[in-house]
């Protein structure tokens, strides 16, 4: 799929939230509810899917009215919704999908995007953005970064939507090796990067970006940055 996986600065698998989105089971197939009012389309991401054993399709729902009780039953990994349904916005039902499943993650698909659009669905602690007209391939490969704790969003919708973010949001405190992992998620490293860079272990990296998260009181790592380069504390 054209848009790709936004690993400037969303990078490694990572809950979005302290023990909030859980991290895909090593070697299990991600497991998927589709959301797609469009019977044809519905119809060829079924069939398509089933070419890929590393995706599991747990259901097909075709309105908000469906998908709501369909992930409290189901659970799935990741939720892959149209934006455009029926009876409501897809971004709007971000909120109430995640409270019905809450180790979920929901990632929207649609046939046309802006920044607005990724800021809104990063804001409700969406998984992200895809657009319809890409590859098949990409798509599965999106579908199991974001089981894994990342963040997809087509980067060039990311810097505006960042920007949209970091105006809603205060000036943290940070310590010195804190904006250290920081700058280096902000340049899109990984955890295992960072590590060998500043000598630390992998768990202790991964401490620091949670306590970021914490002090920062954002949900994911792209706010993070965001936070960070408005208050001045990254470039």
């Amino acid at each position: 799929m054209a848009a790709v996986t936004a690993t400037t600065p969303e990078v490694d698998a990572m809950p979005d939230t302290p023990g909030g989105s859980r991290v895909s089971r090593a070697g299990a197939p991600t497991r998927v509810l589709l959301v797609e009012d469009h019977a044809m389309v519905a119809e060829a991401l079924t069939a398509a899917f089933a070419a890929y054993p590393e995706i599991e399709l747990v259901g097909c729902a075709h309105s908000l009215a469906e998908a709501i009780p369909a992930t409290a039953r189901e659970r799935p990994d990741v939720v892959l919704l149209d934006r455009r349904l029926p009876d409501g916005d897809g971004i709007d039902a971000i909120p109430v999908l995640r409270a019905e499943s809450p180790g979920t993650r929901v990632l929207v698909f649609t046939g046309d995007a802006n920044s607005a659009m990724a800021a809104r669905i990063l804001e409700a602690r969406g998984a992200g953005l895809l657009l319809k007209s890409g590859l098949l391939g990409s798509l599965v490969e999106s579908i199991r970064t974001v089981a894994g704790g990342e963040i997809v969003v087509q980067p060039e919708l990311l810097a505006d939507a960042l920007a949209e973010l970091a105006g809603n949001s205060g000036a943290p405190v940070l310590t010195a090796r804190e904006r250290q992992v920081l700058t280096r998620v902000a340049e899109g490293k990984g955890i295992d990067h960072i590590a060998g860079e500043l000598e630390l272990a992998r768990n202790t990296v991964r401490n620091h970006v949670q306590r970021i998260l914490t002090k920062t009181g954002t949900h994911s790592k792209l706010e993070a940055v965001a936070v960070a380069r408005r208050a001045g504390l990254i470039e």
